[in-house]
């Protein structure tokens, strides 16, 4: 049997009212033709994020139909310029899997600018599974002005993948990081000591000024929505930022607006579906070299969550029911 009877690539064809309705169906694809300034990635591993799988269901406005979903990739380039074909990569991209056909696919099309060499030390499979949540942490920061050592940044929702991204960058920049989340156990990894609140059973931002001497955080990185809308908004010293990532439409909060006013506060909205492939992975190759001196670590793959593509459902399936893991498609 031909090499090209292995090549599959999940399709969807419209929108679906929801996860029973949805078809993903497996086709057959052939090798792209691309033109001088683009590549065509072999893809080892891809990632099954949220986004994902709502853009099939037609949540995402700016998804097109048809498309091949995934916004997360790792894989070899196997065509385009001489000086990268052979080379592992990984990117990730707000138009990727959105805009144009995404990476749960055995070959994905990327514009040159658009892939870098996957971190030294680290899987492909591992690689595949960075890409959104780290993406979103970085630009986060970026936006927010960057982490200066000695700051105090809170992470709010620190257990789930960006905010387990958002602690591990600030740690890595020499921050004073304090986990805001509903366990008492840091999820995930950071390379310098974390303060953990489990807010089930701790007034958070009482216990945010008691660790600030009351002067408040210079950085609060908020990942849940209205959750944390108040603690984040209390604890906030003079002229701090707060990093807004917004799940649910049409989330609204009281907002206090002389406080606001009188401590010279930011706000920052980040939505990586406007980042497109080339910048995000601008700001995945920012993370290098934190990935390849251990101060950064991936997200572990379990065996049992690495799918094969014809299976993908499974996976999808599971990220829309909340699945803790990374799950990654093995195209």
């Amino acid at each position: 049997m031909s090499s090209e009877s292995f090549s599959y690539a999940l399709h969807v064809a419209a929108k679906a009212s929801g996860i029973d309705t949805l078809q993903l169906d497996c086709q057959n694809q052939s090798m792209p033709t691309i033109s001088a300034d683009e590549v065509v990635v072999q893809v080892m591993a891809a990632a099954v994020n949220p986004s994902d799988v709502k853009a099939t269901l037609g949540i995402m406005p700016h998804a097109v139909f048809p498309r091949t979903p995934g916004r997360d990739f790792a894989g070899m380039v196997v065509a385009g310029p001489d000086a990268l074909k052979g080379l592992k990569v990984w990117g990730s991209g707000g138009d990727i899997g959105i805009t144009r056909n995404g990476s749960h696919a055995r070959y994905l099309v990327m514009p040159v600018g658009a892939v870098k060499e996957v971190p030294k030390g680290i899987s492909m499979e591992e690689a595949g599974a960075v890409g959104v949540p780290f993406v979103t942490a970085c630009e986060g920061f970026s936006r927010a002005g960057g982490i200066k050592a000695g700051q105090t940044v809170v992470v709010l929702g620190a257990n789930g993948k960006v905010g387990q991204a958002a602690v591990q960058i600030a740690a890595r920049a020499g921050a004073k990081v304090i986990a805001v989340q509903r366990q008492d156990e840091l999820e995930g990894f950071a390379c310098n000591d974390v303060e953990v609140i489990n807010s089930t059973h701790t007034e958070p931002a009482t216990r945010i000024m008691d660790l600030t001497e009351g002067k408040g955080a210079n950085l609060v990185f908020n990942t849940v929505d209205k959750v944390y809308w108040e603690v984040g908004h209390a604890v906030m010293a003079k002229g701090a930022t707060q990093i807004f990532i917004i799940a649910t439409k049409g989330q609204t909060v009281a907002f206090d607006l002389f406080k606001f006013y009188r401590g010279m506060h930011n706000f920052v909205g980040i939505d990586t579906l406007a980042l497109d492939c080339i910048r995000s992975c601008e700001l995945l190759d920012e993370l290098r070299p934190g990935f390849e001196d251990g101060t950064l670590k991936p997200f572990p793959v379990a065996a049992a969550d690495m799918i094969d593509l014809p299976n993908a459902m499974q996976a999808y399936k599971e990220v829309l029911s909340g699945a803790k893991n990374r799950m990654v498609l093995k195209p």
